[in-house]
């Protein structure tokens, strides 16, 4: 191998001017893009530190469901978090998957108050596309991208339990959701235990009854009650909107942290409202339960989980119990404005 010095002479007496001890020297532009990723991977080693051995809970939903490639990227960033020692843990639910599939049977969907009426025809059509179709499909791709991954559901190992809900009719009665419930147990040993093995948990919006019957549950509070349970450190919503916007018409009307009086705030002017309210009070009931933060973000972007966690400036809305402490390093320090009255 050639000295390193007659290597810098040889440099030198070709016109590249090449000094080692010039600290402003620049490689090539053939290694600008291989440095440009060491930089990011050390940009994300005090976040792989911080985050090993860490549960994580993301609710998977939205658009990222009909997508492949968006399926695709984000399962792809759930094996890179379990292979770098975090503990991720995959919440989903079925959406247009259900309601396809009930037309298919010759059903009809009803909603009541944002709820999805479940009789015991519909269920059947829940229960089969959920742990059947979309688990085992998930589970599959895990696998495939070099991970390890086990669907927990009536057909392998229930870990939510619950109870049938029914919503105030205003007039001092209730109204009846069918087979529709609320998570109200977690069986949280078995999940940590799978994720201590170095499997990711996969569970749908599906929780049992004391007598064994299933009900069909809201994804969102699926997804906070697991996070509760794990005392996770974060709880992730994939969604079809950048993060909780002040102008939902203006993608520069992001706002990346709010405490949650801030959210509040938000829900009582209208800028927060429809399917984002059940997400943002999941977030704060899980803040209050011990979750040490929770996220809102676009899970049709490529790797948006992995920019969301493992980069200073992230991609959507965090939610912590208090602002950020000034002078904190990465996600912490992330740019925090107060919520004014509009």
């Amino acid at each position: 191998m050639e000295p390193l010095y007659n290597a810098c002479e040889r440099e030198q007496n070709s016109g590249l001017l090449f000094d080692p001890m010039d600290r402003d020297w620049e490689f090539p532009t053939v290694h600008e893009e291989a440095i440009r990723k060491a930089d990011v991977l050390i940009e994300a080693l005090g976040y792989f530190r911080k985050f090993h051995g860490k549960f994580t809970v993301i609710k998977l939903g939205g658009s990222v469901m009909e997508s492949p490639e968006s399926l695709r990227a984000l399962l792809q960033d759930v094996v890179f978090m379990q292979t770098v020692g975090m503990r991720p843990v995959v919440v989903h639910g079925g959406g247009k998957a259900i309601t396809q599939a009930m037309e298919k049977a010759g059903l009809e969907a009803r909603f009541v108050l944002g709820r999805r009426y479940t009789d015991d025809a519909t269920l059947n059509i829940v229960a089969r596309v959920l742990a059947e179709e979309i688990n085992a499909d998930i589970v599959r791709h895990i696998v495939k991208f070099g991970g390890r991954a086990a669907g927990l559901h009536h057909k392998t190992t229930q870990c939510l339990f619950g109870e049938r809900l029914t919503l105030p009719d205003g007039q001092g009665g209730q109204i009846d959701l069918g087979r529709v419930g609320d998570v109200t147990e977690v069986d949280a040993q078995t999940i940590e235990n799978l994720c201590l093995g170095g499997v990711v948990p996969v569970l749908p919006s599906l929780a049992e009854e004391d007598d064994a019957t299933l009900l069909n549950v809201n994804a969102d509070t699926a997804a906070a009650a697991v996070a509760r349970a794990l005392k996770a450190d974060k709880l992730v919503f994939l969604t079809d909107t950048a993060g909780i916007l002040r102008d939902r018409n203006e993608p520069s009307s992001l706002l990346p942290s709010l405490t949650p009086d801030d959210c509040r705030a938000l829900i009582r002017e209208g800028v927060i409202d429809k399917g984002m309210i059940p997400k943002v009070e999941a977030c704060l009931e899980s803040l209050e339960a011990g979750v040490k933060k929770t996220h809102i973000i676009d899970g049709r972007l490529r790797h948006s989980l992995l920019v969301e966690i493992f980069t200073d400036t992230g991609i959507g809305t965090e939610i912590v119990l208090n602002e950020p402490a000034a002078g904190s390093n990465g996600a912490e320090a992330r740019g925090h404005v107060a919520v004014k009255p509009i």
